[in-house]
């Protein structure tokens, strides 16, 4: 099992969610809106020449849309028919707390295994938080809904349109985000912004405020339906129905974040699927009462770097990780018990990812739901940090 010590190179730890909530609200610093696309350094800028971030020209290698298959999952849909809707993305606490606050945690979640895709990524302070994607599965619970981040607009650009559920966030990266006409931003922050669209969130009286407040695909899906949220997205991965005959047998992979967020996939022949544990103890997810599983689990190593704006304010060192999404990196998929190490590829942030083995074929999921891991290199970089047991 992995250790619980801080990584070394990891971001700075210890910040307070309170602070954090203040940041939101208090950082009036000088907007920075300069083609933030791309600064991807030394990879394929996100917009061509002239164009601007709030637009995407075409994909180049979007996947090919079945018309009976859930997009993002290749499992059949609800009914044989695909709902024609926007992905819901919805930004998720992983704060194991209390912190030095008082403040309870995040966990346990609710929603995660309602999810089609959900990613893993680093914030400030060595904390982790999840971007759940739902596009053919209602969730009737989702949260704890938390705060917007650089990376997550980076992210949503794969799926072309999508709505985005949030609670506020640092005034730099919330002016930019409302440039980009390919997410429609749903804050739902009514302390900090002109307007919020708080009809779309509940708060659970059971839990301690940042971490009170949910959503449901329900109060999203009801409300919008006009072009373009009222299309289904053309699939950001491959799937197949056995892995290459180069992957290896694995058991587990422990991925050691930083204290207290210690990731652990275990696989069950049983359920034919990867369990999830923080250390030593199950994930149960909150709404089904089952544990938080994945049918494919992805650990992308990124490069990455500390954003110009305090997430925290006042405090130094609080800059947002910038994880860079576009470009190549190292990187495992594990599918059906197996793991295979690939090279993960993207050209551009209107492209999906993809992956290829050490021979330079493409590397396909498992039907399923999906895990993408993202680890800064800094910690993927050290010994123990990502531990494989077969």
């Amino acid at each position: 099992m992995p250790s619980h010590a801080k990584r070394r190179g990891a971001p700075t730890p210890g910040l307070s969610r309170n602070q954090k909530l203040v940041a939101g609200g208090v950082v009036g610093v000088v907007i920075v809106l300069v083609a933030l696309f791309t600064l991807v350094l030394g990879h394929k800028a996100a917009t061509p020449a002239g164009a601007t971030s709030s637009s995407l020209p075409p994909a180049a290698t979007q996947p090919t849309l079945a018309k009976d298959l859930c997009p993002l999952t290749d499992t059949p849909a609800p009914g044989g028919v695909v709902p024609q809707r926007a992905p819901i993305a919805v930004k998720i606490g992983n704060e194991p707390g209390p912190d030095a606050g008082g403040l309870g945690a995040a966990r346990p979640q609710s929603g995660l295994n309602e999810a089609d895709i959900v990613y893993d990524t680093p914030a400030e302070g060595g904390i982790m938080r999840y971007i759940a994607i739902y596009q053919c599965q209602n969730a009737s619970q989702i949260g704890p809904v938390r705060s917007y981040r650089w990376v997550d607009a980076r992210i949503l650009a794969e799926f072309r349109h999508s709505f985005l559920l949030h609670i506020g966030g640092i005034a730099p990266n919330l002016n930019e985000l409302n440039t980009f006409a390919f997410i429609k931003n749903l804050d739902g922050d009514c302390a900090a912004e002109s307007a919020c669209d708080s009809q779309i969130y509940t708060q659970d009286p059971n839990r301690v405020p940042p971490d009170a407040t949910y959503t449901s695909t329900k109060a999203v899906w009801s409300q919008f339906h006009s072009a373009p949220y009222n299309l289904a997205p053309a699939p950001v991965f491959r799937y197949s129905a056995a892995p290459p005959s180069s992957a290896k047998t694995v058991s587990s992979v422990a991925i050691n974040f930083s204290a207290g967020t210690d990731a652990l996939w275990q696989w069950s022949p049983s359920a034919h699927a990867f369990l999830h544990f923080y250390g030593t103890t199950p994930d149960i997810d909150q709404l089904d009462n089952k544990q938080v599983s994945a049918q494919n689990v992805v650990v992308q190593v990124v490069d990455y770097k500390i954003g110009p704006y305090e997430e925290t304010a006042g405090i130094a060192g609080s800059g947002d990780v910038e994880s860079q999404t576009v470009g190549r990196g190292r990187g495992w998929v594990l599918r059906d018990g197996k793991v295979i190490a690939v090279t993960w590829h993207r050209a551009a942030l209107q492209d999906p990812t993809t992956f290829t083995d050490a021979a330079g074929k493409p590397v396909d999921l498992a039907p399923g739901r999906t895990f993408v891991e993202m680890v800064i290199n800094t910690t993927a970089d050290q010994a123990g940090a990502i531990t494989f047991t077969k």
